[in-house]
């Protein structure tokens, strides 16, 4: 083992243009970064990075998916407001289009005691149920809400 008494001497008896020109620390070691140092720091940075972005996409994809239930929820409280107006329900379904990407289905839903040809009693508790669905990223989601309102029944007779 050389020791740093001797490495400084033989420098010094080299000539002028063969010296080091970075300056050499006691243990012998030249001072800066390794090549494989620079590589762990880049890799480090790249994977950082590649977290930082996925974590601000997930955040879009939340916030528009947020986006599309609040509207949803407007649109079936719109369609379900539109339809308790009304005193008079006829059993079944009805369904249609908001035109922004949303279609809607409600369902009146008759009580058990009532069938066709039957009297009805001047007023019934009738359940009202509206749907309003969506498509996300090529699946099918949906929003329901259902209420009972005291209304008259038209039975159609066949």
């Amino acid at each position: 083992m050389i020791a740093a008494s001797n490495i400084e001497s033989e420098l010094i008896l080299l000539p002028e243009r063969l010296k080091l020109r970075f300056p050499i620390s006691y243990n012998g070691c030249k001072r800066g970064f390794t090549l494989i140092e620079i590589l762990v720091a880049m890799m480090i940075l790249a994977i950082s990075l590649v977290v930082i972005l996925q974590l601000f996409s997930a955040g879009l994809k939340s916030s528009g998916l947020s986006d599309n239930y609040t509207r949803a929820i407007f649109h079936a409280r719109e369609k379900m407001e539109e339809l308790l107006i009304h005193d008079e329900f006829n059993c079944g379904f009805l369904e249609g289009d908001f035109g922004d990407g949303f279609i809607w289905r409600a369902e009146i839903v008759c009580p058990d005691d009532a069938e066709e040809g039957e009297a009805v009693p001047p007023e019934e508790l009738i359940t009202i149920r509206v749907g309003v669905s969506w498509k996300e990223w090529g699946r099918r989601k949906s929003f329901e809400i259902s209420t009972i309102k005291v209304g008259k029944l038209i039975l159609e007779d066949t």
